[in-house]
């Protein structure tokens, strides 16, 4: 049972790990010789900590670097030697203001009282703010509801500024009334890309995600980095179906629909577009060999990131 001000701890705990978790993808998105797909990949290892405090504990986590100087890990489940050989869960505790844990006893009534009423402000705001985007949701799909059908998924609106894929179950591809032909086929093909990766199902997880963390704003810029690597990713999908020369056409469509930003629709333009033009340009397909070192450092970095400290 989670007594008052038990749950908010934890939150409070997660938060700080998720965005450590956070950091490290930001550095490595710096890395322009990463795969943009793998750094979109590589997003969803903060949000699994964001909302998962557990984890398989291992001697080559980063956290068990962390734990030997700032943080203490809690066991929660250890394997008993027999004929399988199950790995240790544990929690990492970054906070260490309770004596103990399940149900957490504070080192002080004073502890005991702030996180009572942190875990009630926490709450109200976090709901607060999922209405809010939830109407927001609700709102923009109404006013696209009367979007000219031109055929299959395909819309047209004088309400959008930017091509945009709407809906999760049914996604429609929204053109504003002034698109140019030319740049059509360049727009559906980065649309399509993120209909096929689910993107829009992502992009709510995210925003819920920030929505219950709406008090840490390191997860808010993580949100929209996030988005704008989903944008670079989906860039790259297009541009391995293209010839050289079609790489600048489809840079310039880009800078034509630049105008475009919403939480709940994948747009064309809208998300860092000179970084964008910039990766269009640079994009030179990857060799085997650095497609394995990649492979290999992905792997390590989320197999380091994913697995918690061994419990003391």
């Amino acid at each position: 049972m989670i007594m008052t001000g038990d749950l908010f701890y934890w939150v409070l705990d997660i938060s700080i790990l998720g965005t450590i978790t956070g950091f490290i993808v930001m550095i490595l998105s710096r890395v322009r010789r990463f795969p943009r797909f793998g750094i979109y990949l590589l997003w969803s290892l903060p949000f699994v900590r964001l909302w998962i405090p557990i984890g398989i504990a291992s001697e080559y986590s980063l956290l068990s670097f962390i734990s030997r100087y700032t943080t203490k890990t809690i066991t929660i489940w250890e394997y008993i030697p027999g004929p399988i050989t199950l790995p240790k869960i544990s929690m990492t505790n970054f906070i260490q203001t309770a004596q103990n844990y399940f149900p957490i006893v504070y080192k002080t009534d004073l502890l005991r009282d702030i996180f009572s009423i942190a875990q009630t402000v926490w709450v109200i705001i976090a709901a607060a703010t999922i209405i809010c985007m939830t109407l927001l949701y609700i709102f923009t799909k109404a006013e696209l509801k009367d979007a000219e059908h031109i055929r299959d998924n395909i819309y047209r609106s004088d309400r959008v500024l930017s091509p945009a894929v709407y809906g999760i179950i049914k996604p429609k591809i929204i053109l504003p009334v002034n698109i140019a032909e030319a740049d059509l086929e360049y727009i559906l093909k980065h649309e399509e890309i993120h209909i096929r990766r689910k993107d829009n199902l992502w992009r709510i997880a995210a925003v819920v995600t920030a929505c219950v963390h709406w008090f840490n704003p390191f997860v808010w810029i993580f949100l929209k980095n996030f988005f704008s690597d989903m944008e670079l990713a989906c860039d790259v999908g297009v541009i391995k179906t293209l010839e050289e020369n079609d790489k600048k056409v489809y840079a310039a469509s880009l800078l034509t629909c630049s105008l475009g930003k919403t939480f709940y629709a994948s747009a064309f333009g809208g998300a860092k577009t000179r970084s964008r033009i910039e990766n269009i340009l640079s994009y030179r397909k990857l060799t085997l060999f650095s497609t394995l070192c990649f492979a290999a450092l992905f792997i390590a970095v989320a197999f380091t990131i994913i697995t918690n400290a061994v419990g003391g």
